[in-house]
């Protein structure tokens, strides 16, 4: 196994992330232990080294002192060689190591551990969660407080256990020369613990307020840059950058607290590091002076303090970004930790390939409001049918969808398909039976080919093509080319695929629906958004990817939808009327009153406020 390897940095965690400091930092690094601790030993290894180089520097100051100049080297060959094969040879393969198991070892395998660990639980969340945040705020949690897990791990391992080695091998050296040399740095440390505990608190507190505002940026330009379009429409620019300021303002605010706090913090730790050398040195001449410590010893002494004094400025300076981080993860805790609130039940199973029946009993949702959503719903879609399901904005068109999906759970009543109540199965699986085309067609910045095998990864290569042809796609991806030079099906879409035009996005969402060949298909305003000659090449294939499923299909377009079997009409979270569109019109309720009054196709908007 190669040293980079002990660390398996994409191990699934156990259980959901704890919402206490200590607890989920124990989550974060779990399975992780025994590499972070042999790093911790090899780190403290090398801190010891500081004390031997200073206790022999000493025995040859004593050397030295006492021997003839002319025979030195012949008579203190041993000490001299191993003075000259510790420094070339033990030292640094100590620190080498050290720095190689924290470099190889731990920086580039906790991250992406943390990372993934995170990023998998945040998936996990319900839609709500996303709804209620930036999604680039989100993202910026993540990464911070992976990094920040990150660097503690890593900085106590580099610094702490390297300078906790340093001083209690220090005591024990300077107990050697005298008790009350090494009560003498005793003291120091409890002196320099007192201060730390005092500052750090506070630089934690600082620092998790500096990073809720770094990720308040972060998500208000990433919401800017991503409805830039309708910024630059609406010539709202400047509105923009105002925005984009206030919460630069409030970062920079709360980074000039952070950065006065550190400064003082800073001065007062390096005053006392001042004070060791102080004490210590003078200590030893004074012991020297009584003879009690010899020259070597006051060199030793010396070596030890102003080594211990230098590194302090070092140790406090990584404490206080050990304490900043420890801040980060703090406020990333409250962000990503909370618990799901859209779970699969205990023992919940995998839902086989169903036939695509699906019944809705006495279903009622409202988002948690009084209003709004489903009210008693209750309707059977047998194997095969196609459904149309219209309704002003607001009448629960987008509820029955979300709910048949699980995205939400259904306040009263159930909803099965084929006989399964869906809380019943894994979403997963539920969601595997079901192919969706919206409006509003989702597209990754990833190439035609990744986006139409999304609909089914393990698809082959002429699966994927057949299917774009069956969706009218093939013919304009092959003329397409991005900015890097990459044409056809390997070309990048874009952002949300920007690049291509409505029909074009329509089409590669069928051409994902028609791949992914799953029992139920939903279409949801799939052409709405659609000029007549784009929408008649899209129906096409519309017919093609229905043939043989589970169709709902919800429109405003009413056109789309005449040649359904039966046709729904919700009004405030009900149905009331049910029929084919012939059926519908001759009835004369609000159907026909949509068909009578639209527009070009679409439910009069005057109607919907009626």
């Amino acid at each position: 196994m190669k040293p980079g390897d002990l660390i398996d940095a994409f191990r699934p965690a156990e259980g959901p992330p704890p919402r206490t400091l200590g607890a989920f930092m124990l989550w974060c690094l779990s399975g992780a232990w025994g590499p972070l601790g042999l790093a911790a030993a090899l780190s403290a290894t090398a801190g010891t080294m500081e004390v031997v180089t200073a206790w022999i520097l000493g025995r040859i100051v004593d050397i030295a002192t006492v021997a003839d100049p002319l025979t030195v080297f012949a008579t203190e060959w041993p000490i001299l060689l191993f003075f000259a094969f510790f420094l070339v040879v033990l030292r640094p393969l100590a620190f080498g190591l050290s720095a190689a198991s924290n470099s190889v070892v731990v920086q580039p395998n906790v991250l992406p551990l943390v990372l993934s660990r995170l990023h998998r639980w945040t998936m996990g969340q319900a839609v709500t969660f996303f709804d209620n945040d930036f999604a680039g705020r989100i993202a910026q949690k993540q990464m911070q407080a992976a990094r920040a897990v990150t660097d503690v791990a890593s900085e106590t391992i580099n610094t702490i256990c390297f300078a906790l080695a340093s001083l209690v091998g220090s005591v024990l050296f300077l107990l050697t020369i005298d008790l009350w040399m090494g009560v003498a740095l005793g003291v120091w440390i409890i002196v320099y613990l007192a201060l730390i505990r005092a500052f750090l608190p506070r630089v934690r507190g600082k620092s998790a307020a500096r990073a809720g505002a770094r990720a308040m940026v972060t998500g208000q330009v990433v919401d800017t840059i991503t409805n830039i379009k309708t910024v630059k429409l609406f010539a709202h620019a400047e509105h923009e950058d105002r925005a984009a300021l206030r919460a630069m303002a409030g970062f920079r605010e709360r980074a000039l607290d952070f950065g006065v706090l550190s400064a003082w913090f800073r001065l007062a730790l390096m005053t006392v590091a001042g004070l060791l050398p102080v004490i210590l040195v003078g200590g030893a001449l004074w012991l020297w002076t009584r003879g009690i410590a010899s020259a070597g010893d006051i060199a030793a002494a010396g070596t030890v303090s102003i080594r211990i004094a230098q590194m302090t400025g070092w140790v406090s300076f990584t404490l206080m970004s050990i304490y900043a981080s420890i801040g980060e993860v703090e406020d990333g805790i409250r962000t990503l930790t909370p618990p799901h609130t859209l779970t699969d039940a205990p023992g919940a199973t995998r839902l086989a390939r169903i036939s695509g029946e699906i019944r809705f009993e006495n279903v009622s949702f409202a988002y948690g409001r009084e209003q709004g959503g489903l009210d008693g719903v209750t309707l059977t879609v047998h194997p095969g049918e196609k459904l149309g399901i219209v309704g002003a904005s607001g009448a629960g068109k987008s509820t029955f969808v979300a709910l048949l999906l699980r995205l939400y759970d259904a306040e009263e009543g159930r909803i099965l398909v084929d006989g399964r109540d869906v809380s019943t199965v894994t979403q997963e699986s539920l969601r595997r039976q079901i192919a969706m085309v919206t409006q509003e067609t989702a597209m990754f910045n990833r190439s035609a080919r990744d986006n139409i095998l999304y609909g089914r990864p393990d698809a082959t290569e002429e699966e994927m093509i057949a299917a774009a042809r069956a969706a009218e796609a093939d013919e304009f991806i092959h003329e397409l080319e991005d900015h890097k030079g990459r044409k056809g099906y390997d070309a990048h879409l874009g952002e949300r695929g920007v690049k291509l035009s409505g029909g074009q996005r329509q089409r590669i969402a069928l051409a994902r629906a028609f791949i992914k060949d799953a029992p139920i298909l939903v279409l949801d305003e799939a052409t709405s958004a659609l000029d007549s000659e784009v929408e008649a090449q899209v129906q096409a294939a519309l017919h093609r990817v229905m043939q043989g499923k589970t169709v709902l299909a919800i429109a405003h377009r009413l056109s789309t939808i005449a040649e359904m079997d039966r046709i729904v009409v919700l009004d405030q979270g009900r149905i009331v009327e049910e029929g084919s569109h012939a059926e519908l019109l001759a009835r004369g309720g609000l159907y026909a009153r949509y068909w009578d009054r639209q527009s070009g196709g679409f439910i009069c908007v005057e109607e919907a406020a009626e």
